[in-house]
């Protein structure tokens, strides 16, 4: 390139700054809300210089920078402005342009990095020694009776106890939370307390259940060759008995079931009327173990038959079981009708299957050919008529061979203004106990700054208005304002964003989950808030004991986030220590999204000779 074709470009690209640098500059002065608190004022100053940055498709310039050596504002998320002021004085000094940058009110580069620290610092906690990431996980209801668990956690890495209060209530609450302060003193770690309030759900309502059937099936070999029979635990039903182990319990007449006698027999015709045998191997307490060799189908009612030790025949029928949970078959094509009415809903027969829906907004605010998802996006429609008390869809996402629909089944809306607040009566009367337990409190279904308004004035009414909110994107509309949400969350002295992802896939669709969850990271670092990173980490390892390769590397990727969020499972303990260790070793290469160049092993180990003679 000619020195005269460089200084043209040159001046290209410092048009193409100044441009920007001005659009910044105009969008913190007049997009500044009143009321930021102090310690936020230059991280929301900071969010709006990014998100005027954000305004621009600048790939061209950012090739050109990168080209001629100089930042290619791509990793400048905590600290823009200060970037493209570098880069406009470098290239003003190229083109012997005069006249000063005003003064700067914007971070560096160490300052951005600074304040996120601070601020995720003064939200979860210090950091743990040898780790940045914090690890949050959800408790289940076990963790406010079972302290060894509770401290297990704490012992193996847990930063953050997560209460879900769609689950249990304020007395297994406390409980929960007098573990760990229990448990945070044995082991000598800090650990704090998110509350989640559960804020609207949307869901179907019941299905008609079907008849109480139990199935007890031998296990067999590939020629269909018993290879073990199938043991069934007989209780009293009058006082049922639980099965020692996870075997079928069948509850049966205790006076009946007392003259019972090992090494007998109680026969049967079962519900399909199929003559059945059950061989009586033992009593235990008041209950007693009996065996079958071909398959059972038990139904309330059956009548069983024995010999007491008399050897007189003694009968008595099979107690009430419970009805089975039913679900509606939808194929493709199919039309559903969703009813205000939360009747148990109906299988299709002669006309389309129905089920109710939970919240009666949802049929003031659809309207024709908007989507619509259940069950976490397993079955997909559009809406096609919308009366005052029905709606029609079809049925347009399933397996052809037909997907199962059941109740208390989620539903997403997308596309509809759905005009309900966030904070429901029952959060309400939740967050009087979570204020005065909690150590942050986590804003569900969180969609416009009035619904921050609201929580932050209902804690205010509490007297607890210094309290951290965690703000939980998992609709569209919340990831479309998020800009919003934090300028109002960040009037509060501490706030923080959770991706929940599982919602929010289903909202916008899978295939744009992975650019999602990067828009967020860079929105949020912008605003020098830490992000918890949610939904399915290490999920077949807490419900299995054994992880997929696929999760490993998501969780991997969590090292991007400030927090990590495991949900419960019965291996929870285990998917802690994992995390643990993948986060310690992914820090030695990576911090947020910058690869950390630390020295490789196989760099180390590489022979330039042994590369040559092969």
């Amino acid at each position: 390139m000619t020195p005269h074709r460089q200084q043209q470009l040159f001046q290209k690209l410092r048009a193409q700054i100044e441009d920007l640098h001005q659009d910044m500059v105009r969008l913190a002065e007049e997009g500044l809300p009143p009321g930021v608190c102090p310690e936020h004022l230059m991280g929301a100053r900071n969010l709006l210089h990014y998100v005027a940055l954000r305004r621009h498709d600048i790939r061209e310039l950012q090739q050109h920078l990168s080209a001629l050596g100089f930042s290619s504002l791509g990793r400048t998320e905590s600290h823009v402005l200060g970037t493209i002021c570098a880069v406009l004085h470098l290239l003003k000094q190229l083109t012997g342009a005069e006249g000063k940058l005003p003064e700067p009110h914007y971070p560096g580069v160490a300052e951005g990095k600074r304040l996120l620290e601070r601020n995720t610092e003064a939200l979860l906690g210090p950091a743990p020694e040898g780790r940045r990431v914090r690890i949050m996980v959800t408790m289940p209801s076990e963790a406010a009776s079972d302290y060894n668990m509770v401290r297990d956690l704490v012992a193996s890495g847990m930063n953050c106890m997560r209460i879900n209060c769609a689950h249990d209530g304020p007395t297994e609450w406390d409980a929960m939370i007098a573990n760990l302060r229990r448990a945070e003193k044995e082991c000598g770690a800090a650990c704090k307390v998110e509350m989640d309030l559960a804020g609207p759900k949307l869901r179907t309502g019941p299905i008609t259940p079907g008849p109480g059937v139990i199935k007890c099936r031998p296990q067999r070999d590939a020629f269909g060759r018993v290879t073990k029979p199938v043991r069934i635990w007989l209780t009293p039903a009058e006082h049922p008995e639980p099965s020692p182990s996870s075997a079928t319990c069948l509850p049966v007449p205790e006076k009946w079931l007392a003259k019972l006698m090992p090494g007998g027999t109680v026969r049967l015709r079962d519900a399909r009327g199929a003559r059945r045998s059950l061989g009586i191997v033992e009593k235990e307490g008041h209950g007693c173990w009996v065996e079958a060799t071909k398959t059972v189908y038990f139904a309330s009612g059956v009548m069983l038959s024995s010999r007491s030790h008399h050897g007189r025949t003694i009968r008595a029928r099979v107690a009430a079981l419970p009805p089975t949970p039913l679900s509606l078959l939808l194929h493709p094509g199919d039309t559903l009708v969703l009813t205000r009415s939360l009747h148990p809903g109906v299988p299709a027969s002669e006309g389309p299957a129905k089920i109710g829906v939970t919240l009666a907004e949802f049929f003031d605010c659809v309207k024709p050919n908007e989507p619509i998802w259940f069950d976490d996006g397993n079955i997909g429609g559009v809406i096609e008529e919308v009366r005052p008390d029905e709606v029609s869809v079809k049925i347009v996402h399933a397996r052809p061979a037909g997907e199962k629909l059941g109740a208390e089944k989620g539903i997403n809306i997308p596309e509809t203004d759905l005009k309900i607040s966030a904070l429901t009566a029952e959060d309400r009367k939740n967050l009087i106990f979570a204020a005065t337990h909690a150590d942050i409190i986590g804003l569900s279904f969180v969609r416009t700054d009035t619904d921050v308004r609201e929580l932050r004035t209902a804690l205010a009414e509490l007297g607890q208005e210094h309290l951290p909110i965690l703000l939980k994107i998992e609709t569209r509309l919340g990831f479309e304002n998020l800009p919003q949400l934090l300028l109002e969350a960040m009037r509060g002295r501490m706030a923080g964003v959770m991706i929940a992802r599982g919602d929010l896939a289903v909202e916008c669709g899978y295939q744009r989950m992975a650019e999602l969850q990067e828009e967020i990271l860079w929105i949020a670092e912008a605003a020098h808030v830490p992000v918890v990173w949610a939904t399915q980490v290490l999920e077949s390892l807490a419900k299995t004991g054994k992880p997929s390769r696929s999760e490993i590397t998501d969780a991997a990727m969590g090292e991007r986030a400030e927090c990590v969020m495991l949900n419960k499972g019965p291996f929870i303990t285990e998917a802690v220590r994992v995390l643990d260790d993948i986060l310690r070793r992914m820090q030695a290469h990576q911090e947020k999204k910058t690869s950390m160049l630390r020295k490789l092993n196989v760099a180390t180990s590489f022979s330039a000779e042994a590369a040559t003679a092969s």
